[in-house]
């Protein structure tokens, strides 16, 4: 079985885990003014890229 010579240190793991962030979720306005996820239906007013999608009765 394969056994690390040498220890790995703290900036070179630090420096392979930098790429292992979790990215911040891209946040746009809707026309009502709530903020949502890109590429998602408004929870509030229920419209996505200006066509309603959802009306009140639909708990979806």
């Amino acid at each position: 079985m394969a056994v690390p010579k040498k220890r790995t240190s703290k900036a070179r793991k630090g420096m392979r885990r930098s790429h292992d962030k979790v990215a911040t979720p891209n946040v746009v306005y809707c026309s009502c003014g709530e903020p949502v996820v890109s590429h998602t239906v408004c929870a509030s007013c229920g419209t996505y890229k200006g066509r309603q999608m959802l009306t009140k009765g639909d708990d979806e």
